[in-house]
């Protein structure tokens, strides 16, 4: 690796190029100077490969009080009702942006956009381009993103550590984000990117799961980063595993729809039983991790490898109008889903917790935000309800550009940032370290800490985790930095967050099931880590607030 780098000045720096990060970018004057850093090409994003849509009260039978009650449901009760609140009341001001930029949503037979209904939802408040809702959303805002002049896009850049005013030394002034390195991936350069303000829209951590329905970015990389720089996280073990994506051997990580149980799908078993019925009254409607869960027992009890996802009882031409990109992609795959029934397994999908955030985003670090699936707004409380999250990028998105906006100073100027240095670093000689300690990593957090969970099942989860974080801390200081390490090393922290997490929650409540503790607490809590110092490799500090 040369050690030549480069420095980069900018008034916003975005690392994410998802709905989050996006609407963030689209939202700030065009007199602003923002780096939008994609991990990888920019549509490859969670919000690109979403399939619902976005919830938001536009029906005048719906009201926002049952979108709040809806949410606050789901979650079990653990939602912060400001939170709810403002995310709900931020509905039709966020259709109303998407709409603005050209997102081009299906309509119904009055030229109206047509609502569906998903899964805890009481009402059809889905707003949807068919059944990829993300890919129109993803591809019409990175056109408009690379439209502006003032934004510059910078992909395959992995962000790899924040630059914070205390890292510096200056432990005289407030911890404030000046801006972050980053490894230029083509050419294996750090870069030095500064700036008064930035932005962490990097998604969540589901690949720290053996099988899961997200993109290759979804690595916790802003939790890990945002944390090692001072900030709290919280409700790390609420993670959301979508209860139907597809079995089978040739489509990897392919989601099938929540609204397709929306639109009337049965769950069954192989002798073509509805199960979900006697798991819940609202059967293939209920939240997810009620569904998750019941296939779970199902698969086990019955020790099969998948249950079936069936709406071949609606007409084709239904079928085929509301999924017409699942239709064509499955029957790609010899299943025609007009006649013939889905093998789906549940896989994790979802990262309820993350960084501490307020009403506009903002971190407890000064200049640094934290936006979408990395963040904990305090929405989602124990479970995200479908539909909810790309709202929460939007309404979130826009209110951090107003806080951003508000706050900037002109003449700010950046302290001196010496730029990455690697002098000492020598390249690998073997790079199978990474792929071992990553697929162990993978497979003791699903057999450990999956859908159900126990005591001993996290303490030796935990166990794993911190023997192997020990190798990557001493692999990390040694050798150059690659993708593979900067992801392994974030994953490896973020997990060690979910199992510490999990260990505090002496209950069941929501996505957070542990056979230990079966029953709901009468305290309703969120559980906080608190880094102790701004250190790289220290231990988590649990703290109940």
């Amino acid at each position: 690796m040369s050690n030549l780098n480069t420095t980069h000045q900018f008034d916003v720096i975005i690392v994410g190029s998802g709905g989050a990060g996006l609407s963030l970018a689209l939202s700030l004057p065009d007199h602003f100077n923002i780096a939008v850093l994609a991990k990888s090409h920019l549509t490859d994003a969670s919000t690109f490969y979403a399939q619902g849509g976005v919830a938001a009260v536009l029906d005048e039978t719906d009201s926002i009080q049952q979108h709040i009650d809806d949410t606050m449901i789901a979650g079990a009760h653990l939602c912060e009702i400001d939170a709810v609140t403002q995310t709900v009341e931020g509905g039709r001001p966020s259709v109303d942006f998407l709409l603005k930029h050209g997102v081009q949503f299906t309509l119904d037979e009055d030229e109206q956009l047509h609502l569906t209904r998903e899964g805890g939802h009481s009402q059809r408040r889905i707003i949807h381009a068919a059944d990829a809702t993300g890919r129109a959303i993803s591809t019409t805002l990175v056109e408009r993103a690379q439209a502006k002049k003032n934004i510059r896009i910078f992909e395959n850049f992995i962000a790899i550590d924040l630059i914070t005013t205390q890292k510096l030394g200056q432990k005289d002034l407030s911890n404030r984000a000046i801006g972050l390195y980053a490894l230029d991936e083509k050419n294996e350069h750090v870069h030095t990117f500064l700036a008064p303000f930035t932005a962490l829209a990097c998604g969540g951590a589901m690949k720290a799961y053996l099988y899961t329905s997200n993109p290759d970015i979804a690595t916790g990389d802003g939790i890990a980063m945002a944390y090692r720089a001072g900030c709290r996280v919280a409700n790390m073990e609420f993670n959301q595993f979508h209860p139907t994506c597809l079995y089978h051997p040739q489509a990897r990580s392919f989601l099938i729809t929540e609204a397709m149980r929306g639109e009337g799908a049965y769950l069954r078993l192989p002798d073509g039983e509805r199960f979900m019925l006697r798991f819940d009254e609202r059967a293939e409607l209920a939240p997810r991790d009620i569904v998750a869960r019941a296939i779970d027992y199902e698969i086990k009890r019955l020790g099969i490898r998948h249950v079936w996802l069936d709406i071949s009882h609606k007409s084709p031409e239904f079928v085929k109008e509301h999924f017409p990109t699942l239709y064509a992609r499955l029957l790609e795959l010899g299943i025609d889903i007009t006649k013939d029934m889905i093998p789906v397994v549940p896989a994790a999908h979802y990262t309820c917790g993350g960084v501490v955030v307020n009403e506009h985003s903002q971190t407890d670090i000064a200049g640094l935000y934290a936006i979408g699936e990395t963040s904990y707004t305090g929405l989602h409380g124990a479970n995200r309800m479908a539909s909810n999250s790309l709202l929460e990028c939007f309404v979130y998105g826009m209110s951090a550009a107003k806080d951003i906006e508000s706050k900037f100073n002109p003449s700010f100027n950046a302290p001196h940032v010496s730029e990455w240095d690697a002098t000492q670093a020598v390249h690998p000689d073997e790079e199978v370290v990474i792929l071992q300690n990553w697929d162990e990593l993978r497979a003791t957090m699903w057999n450990y800490v999956g859908i159900v969970r126990t005591t001993k099942r996290l303490e030796r989860a935990l166990h794993r985790i911190e023997m192997l974080k020990g190798e990557i801390t001493e692999y990390y200081q040694d050798y150059h930095v690659s993708k593979n390490l900067i992801e392994l090393r974030n994953l490896l922290l973020v997990s060690e967050m979910i199992v510490r997490c999990a260990m505090q929650r002496k209950e069941s409540r929501g996505l957070h099931y542990t056979l230990d503790y079966p029953e709901l607490s009468s305290e309703l809590r969120k559980t906080v880590l608190t880094p102790p110092t701004f250190q790289v490799e220290t231990p988590l500090v649990n703290t109940e607030v």
